[in-house]
C-alpha cells in the first residue's frame, strides 16, 4: 500500500498563503541566516570559531532537555525568547562579555539592528517578534529570566569544552553572569557544576605551569 499525499485546502493550516506575506517571511529568514556567519569569541572543542547561530541552537536545546524540570513555565514562549535573543547580532556582530560596558549603548544598538532585521516581515509577525525581544531585554517575566540564565550557562558550558586558555579567562568565568544564574535553585545547581569544571581546568593549568 502506497502513502497518499492529501492536498491541503483552504480550511487547512497548510493552505497556500498570501504571496506578499510569504515573500516577507522568506526575506526575513534569508536575512537571519547571517547569524550563521556571526562569530563569537569562543570556539568549539575542535578549535573552530563558534557562531551565534550555534549558541542559539544549543540554548533552545537546553529548554527541550530540561522540559520536565520547567513545569509551570510557558515553554513555547521560552523557546521563542531563546531563538530571538541574539538575532540583532546578525547585523552588528557579537560583543564578548569582557568587552561589554554599562555605557556602551549595546542594548539600544541591538534593538535597532533587530528592528532592521525584522523590517521585511508582515506587521503582525514583526510586532510579535519585537514584543518577544522587549520581554527578553526587560527580564521581568520568569520565562525571560530563565532564558537569560540559560544563555549564560550555555556559554560557560561551551567554555568547558574549548581548548584550555589561561587562568585569567577562567577566573572571569567564575564571576560571569552570576546575577542571572542565581535565578532559581535549578540554575544555581547547574552553575555549581559548571564552576566545579572551571576550577578543575584552572587547577590543571596551574599544575602544568608549575612543572615547566
Amino acid at each position: 500500500m502506497t502513502d497518499q499525499i492529501i492536498p491541503a485546502d483552504k480550511a487547512s493550516p497548510l493552505a497556500r498563503m498570501d504571496a506578499d506575506r510569504l515573500s516577507g517571511l522568506l526575506s526575513f529568514l534569508q536575512a537571519a541566516e547571517q547569524l550563521k556567519d556571526t562569530l563569537r569569541s569562543g570556539t568549539t572543542r575542535k578549535k573552530r570559531p563558534e557562531s551565534t547561530a550555534e549558541h542559539t541552537w544549543r540554548l533552545a536545546l537546553m529548554v527541550l532537555v530540561f522540559e520536565r524540570e520547567l513545569e509551570g513555565l510557558d515553554l513555547q514562549r521560552l523557546i521563542k525568547l531563546c531563538l530571538i535573543h541574539d538575532l540583532g547580532e546578525a547585523i552588528s556582530g557579537d560583543v564578548p562579555a569582557p568587552s561589554q560596558r554599562q555605557d556602551d549603548d549595546r542594548q539600544e544598538r541591538e534593538r535597532r539592528d533587530f528592528e532592521t532585521l525584522c523590517a521585511p516581515l508582515p506587521k503582525d509577525m514583526r510586532d510579535h517578534l519585537m514584543a518577544l525581544w522587549l520581554e527578553y531585554a526587560a527580564a521581568e517575566t520568569a520565562e525571560a529570566q530563565l532564558a537569560k540564565a540559560f544563555d549564560k550557562l550555555e556559554t560557560m558550558l561551551q567554555h568547558l569544552l574549548m581548548p584550555p586558555g589561561d587562568v585569567i579567562f577562567y577566573e572571569f568565568n567564575l564571576t560571569y553572569g552570576r546575577e542571572r544564574t542565581d535565578f532559581s535553585p535549578l540554575t544555581r545547581q547547574i552553575r555549581d557544576l559548571v564552576d566545579n569544571g572551571t576550577r578543575q581546568i584552572m587547577e590543571d593549568l596551574q599544575n602544568a605551569a608549575s612543572r615547566t
